[in-house]
């Protein structure tokens, strides 16, 4: 039987609009995100499922500006809820919404409180935003990443490179994480051109500071091209597929 999200467990701080009840029943996938270095796993991603298990896509088609703001506290309540019953006690990987967020102050409340009410350590939360997401304001969603920062929250642009502006979003947010996205992963041992792309972004990102997670990996060639450029985080199949309502066990 699915752990649905209850009416419960909406807001219980913020403003009205994130008060407002999400009319509809969602809960999680985890796929867990690997440090290859040191052979364990560095957290786990919540993916958003329909309560059956149906695709993403299924619930965030149901969102529009009409109860976005409450999904979004939603999923972060709900995400961090389920995850700590689950006994996770590595980095949890929360997607969200930018447009969601009016206020960052006011808006990371509901996060904070399910935190302290579920013994989750709030540095252990990473906040990731697709490099493919519609921002309305620019200098929104650097405020945004800027406060979350300060409050001890990690940071992670998804889907890097699967979009047009992924450069510019690099030097505008400095996030703590980039997820390179799996088109340029895929097949990356034996492409020149994505190997070019790839090997420039990289010393990028070591100037900067910058970590890089490769995402949707699904060959031992991936892993061994990434690895040996010195990078640890990785996430795909080869290691382990989402979890409904559960942590699923890597494989090595």
């Amino acid at each position: 039987m699915p752990t649905l999200f209850p009416p419960e467990e909406v807001l219980r701080s913020g403003c009205d609009r994130c008060r407002e009840e999400v009319a509809f029943a969602f809960t999680f996938a985890f796929q867990p995100i690997v440090d290859v270095a040191q052979r364990e796993v560095f957290g786990y991603e919540a993916l958003v499922r329909g309560p059956q298990g149906e695709p993403a896509m299924t619930v965030l088609g149901r969102v529009d500006d009409t109860n976005r703001y409450a999904f979004d506290q939603a999923c972060r309540v709900r995400a961090i809820t389920l995850a700590s019953r689950l006994g996770l006690d590595r980095h949890l990987s929360i997607n969200f919404l930018p447009n969601a967020v009016y206020e960052p102050s006011l808006c990371i409340r509901s996060t904070l409180e399910a935190a302290k009410e579920c013994g989750f350590p709030a540095e252990k939360i990473l906040f990731e935003v697709t490099e493919g997401e519609r921002i309305d304001e620019v200098e929104h969603l650097t405020n945004i990443f800027a406060y979350y920062r300060s409050r001890g929250f990690l940071t992670a642009l998804d889907d890097f490179g699967a979009g047009h502006s992924g450069l510019n979003m690099l030097a505008r947010f400095m996030p703590d994480l980039i997820k390179i996205d799996m088109a340029l992963v895929r097949d990356v041992h034996r492409d020149r051109i994505k190997q070019a792309i790839l090997e420039g972004l990289l010393l990028t990102c070591r100037e900067l500071g910058v970590k890089v997670l490769a995402e949707g990996v699904e060959q031992a060639e991936e892993v061994d091209w990434f690895a040996a450029r010195g990078v640890a985080l990785m996430q795909g199949y080869f290691f382990a597929k989402p979890g409904f309502e559960c942590l699923p066990p890597v494989r090595w």
